[in-house]
């Protein structure tokens, strides 16, 4: 099984890495460009760029994949047999998920078809949910709208926040993920269509998401903390003072 991975960020590097210690041949990765970090603005490579380099993979970083022909022409020289997505930031095109026989299949932080969307996690612990999971599913043009094929269920403790969430998460998205492609091996996969009635949305977090309304339940704000904590975390104003 030939395969190119498209991810980010920490969440996607342990399905990189379960990819990379399985009978899988991991042609290539497609992750975002290098981005300044922290006050010097040095530029910083996606963590699955460094675990890439580690494993010696060939990596690719278009600025928006589906805009390069260049970028594609290669990829489809690769012949992949599957694309496996995971936290990747860019909605492919249909030319694109056109290019492996057997589809993409992309690992996703939710119980689809809730929490469609960029921040999953984040938006279940911030809403309150007793529980999430990871959902795997063949991609389409629209936004985690493609048919479901895994899922796996993990409860929330009332405590717990989204960063440890995330971590748990992660690893269990890989082993989702290698079950996922065994199963496909086997000619075992079964499809099933989202129901759209059902669909939420869990929008990009940013740091005006962590704001506290004093006026909402206590239960709701102890929510908006663990759901925005590491980042970018909950705030207040005290005295003219951010808090």
């Amino acid at each position: 099984m030939k395969i190119i991975f498209m991810g980010t960020p920490d969440f996607a590097v342990p399905s990189l890495q379960a990819l990379a210690e399985y009978p899988y041949e991991v042609a290539a990765v497609v992750t975002r460009e290098d981005k300044p970090k922290d006050r010097g603005h040095e530029l910083k490579a996606p963590p699955v760029k460094e675990f890439a380099r580690t494993c010696h993979i060939p990596v690719f970083q278009p600025r928006r994949l589906s805009k390069e022909p260049e970028i594609i022409r290669t990829l489809r020289e690769l012949k992949p047999d599957l694309f496996v997505t995971c936290a990747f930031g860019q909605i492919l095109s249909q030319e694109v998920l056109d290019i492996p026989r057997f589809g993409t299949v992309n690992v996703h932080g939710s119980l689809l078809p809730k929490y469609r969307g960029a921040a999953p996690i984040q938006w279940a612990v911030i809403d309150g949910e007793s529980k999430t999971g990871i959902t795997t599913m063949l991609t389409d043009i629209g936004m985690d709208t493609g048919d479901m094929l895994l899922q796996e269920e993990i409860e929330i403790p009332i405590d717990m926040t989204a960063g440890q969430l995330h971590d748990i998460m992660s690893e269990l998205g890989a082993k989702t993920l290698i079950h996922t492609i065994e199963a496909l091996e086997q000619n075992k996969l079964q499809r099933t269509k989202q129901d759209d009635s059902l669909a939420t949305y869990a929008p990009k977090i940013d740091k005006k998401t962590g704001h506290i309304d004093w006026n909402q339940p206590s239960r709701k704000i102890h929510n908006l903390i663990r759901g925005t904590s590491p980042w970018p975390g909950a705030y207040s104003e005290f005295c003219n003072c951010r808090v």
